[in-house]
């Protein structure tokens, strides 16, 4: 397991040789680069610029893993819903372009007026579109366990049930649902086979979740991804702050190794 950083509260004001300045002086291997942040990756760059990313990064020990986006495929709107598919499908070109090795998407909810099965067939379709895309690219779609309904992992697993592209990844988001009966194991082996890459967590101090056991659970199935810190809270020294991050993360990948 190594750890990065999701571009959130802890790096949304940052320019890129910001960010890379502070996660090499702070021991972060990796970032998640979000959208509409100060970083400016977008897919306005143009050729010249996106070779500058992937310089920059190429340059450092610090690996770009990838583009966290907003794209979300649960819209009944036919318009809106071919929209999202075909810019996952420019930003698949960019994380290309930069050197990153996939894109986060992430369904946002099941509408209460469509039928369930229904929306979760179209989830699944539009993923593996975009999966069998991003596959031409060398790109993988990490799906992020998201929004008021679909971040429940019963239902990631309804979605996961009918995508078909191998391409397709769920990133575990660490929410409160997770620990919903029967609990955080059960709920993880439901979605443990689909399981990428990528594993987004909240501050490992916050003590409202078993980040002990779920350290294990990636260890049982030899998880030797990238745990990518998306952190809400806002202090005034952030660098201190991932320092701090960073000494519980290796208690916590060591405790492992230990018992």
């Amino acid at each position: 397991m190594k750890f990065g950083l999701v571009t959130y509260q802890w790096g949304k004001d940052w320019d890129l040789p910001l960010i890379i300045s502070n996660c090499e002086k702070t021991g972060f291997e990796a970032v998640e680069l979000r959208t509409q942040h100060a970083h400016g990756v977008e897919i306005s760059l143009n050729s010249r610029q996106r070779a500058e990313v992937k310089s920059r990064f190429a340059d450092s020990p610090v690996t770009c893993v990838g583009y966290g986006s907003n794209f979300e495929f649960h819209s009944p709107d036919r318009a809106i819903l071919r929209n999202n598919i075909e810019q996952t499908k420019d930003y698949i070109k960019l994380c290309r372009d930069i050197g990153a090795s996939g894109i986060k998407v992430k369904p946002n909810t099941l509408p209460a007026n469509i039928p369930r099965e229904q929306t979760i067939t179209q989830i699944a379709n539009s993923l593996n579109e975009v999966g069998k895309y991003a596959n031409d690219y060398g790109m993988l779609i990490r799906v992020e366990a998201h929004g008021p309904i679909t971040q429940e992992l019963p239902n990631m697993k309804a979605i996961f049930d009918e995508v078909t592209n191998p391409n397709v990844k769920i990133c575990w988001n660490s929410n409160n649902v997770d620990l919903n009966s029967p609990g955080l194991e059960s709920n993880f082996n439901l979605v443990k086979q689909w399981i990428g890459d990528t594993v987004h967590v909240r501050e490992l101090t916050q003590n409202d979740y078993p980040y002990q056991q779920l350290f294990k659970l990636f260890a049982g199935i030899d998880f030797n991804g990238w745990i990518l810190l998306e952190a809400s809270s806002n202090p005034l020294d952030k660098i201190k702050a991932m320092k701090e991050q960073m000494v519980v993360f290796k208690n916590l990948v060591g405790n492992i190794k230990t018992k």
